[in-house]
């Protein structure tokens, strides 16, 4: 009895690799890696879905807009009364469109395009493939012929991709703009005196990071949205598990892409 016990025990204690828990972590991850491979080899080869990759441009760029532009325009005119007390301190309020340029194409604008992206694109694209998955419409198209991963998935991954790097330049702008507007009225700066300093303190190295960044960060909000969706289940609460999850993860990565991201551009600065 007391053998048969112990084997049984140790039959239970092989079942896990190093535990239950480290080996779900390693297994999610093993699929993750698979889904991004295959994201990767589906995208070169037909059939192209074209319209449905402007059609999801339009969905994540041009629906984004207004939210988008609301957003920027305040995070200019707030982050301008917010610096300006500190630089009069020094009597250097002239060097105020320095500093939000410097701190809007750099950081903020990226960043904040990206986050509100996340809650609004990647949570959208969770919750539709995710009720796709449930009332299996994918595997509908699974039988029908059609390939639903480079339908559903590489179209949106493509789309949010493209769109928010151009959303991050608009975003930039937009603040910029609400910046200009704050420094004109407290310093009565020209827009071309205004957009002189602002491009001046700015360098290409700054423009190329601020691009590259907004690529990452699309195709992760993108890729994140797809995953948790495409692979959802349990029904209706799978549904709002996704969308919720997708929101969660893609913040996170978000901001552990840009600390990454940030270490490496500030090597760059020193060569």
């Amino acid at each position: 009895m007391d053998s048969s016990n112990k084997n049984t025990e140790n039959t239970r204690s092989r079942r896990y690799v190093i535990s239950k828990r480290l080996d779900r972590i390693f297994l999610e991850l093993g699929h993750v890696f698979a889904f991004i491979a295959r994201f990767f080899k589906e995208v070169w080869f037909p059939p192209y879905e074209i319209k449905e990759v402007i059609n999801q441009c339009y969905e994540i760029g041009v629906r984004s807009l207004p939210l988008i532009s609301l957003t920027g325009f305040i995070i200019g005119i707030v982050f301008t009364n917010q610096s300006r007390p500190s630089l009069a301190d020094f009597g250097a309020t002239a060097l105020l469109p320095a500093l939000i340029s410097v701190a809007i194409v750099r950081a903020m604008g990226p960043l904040v395009t990206a986050l509100i992206a996340a809650g609004r694109v990647a949570s959208g694209i969770g919750a539709e493939l995710g009720s796709m998955r449930v009332t299996e419409q994918i595997d509908a198209m699974e039988v029908s012929a059609t390939n639903p991963f480079k339908f559903l998935v590489v179209s949106r991954v493509l789309a949010s991709t493209l769109m928010i790097p151009a959303l991050t330049m608009y975003t930039t702008l937009v603040s910029l703009l609400g910046g200009y507007l704050n420094v004109h009225q407290n310093e009565q700066t020209t827009l071309i005196t205004f957009f002189y300093q602002v491009f001046e303190a700015i360098t290409f190295l700054d423009i190329a990071a601020s691009s590259v960044k907004s690529v990452i960060f699309g195709f992760t909000i993108g890729m994140v949205g797809c995953y948790k969706g495409y692979n959802s289940s349990k029904g209706t609460e799978g549904v709002g598990k996704a969308a919720n999850s997708s929101v969660v993860t893609a913040m996170f990565l978000i901001f552990i892409e840009e600390l990454l991201i940030m270490q490496v551009i500030n090597a760059l600065r020193v060569f």
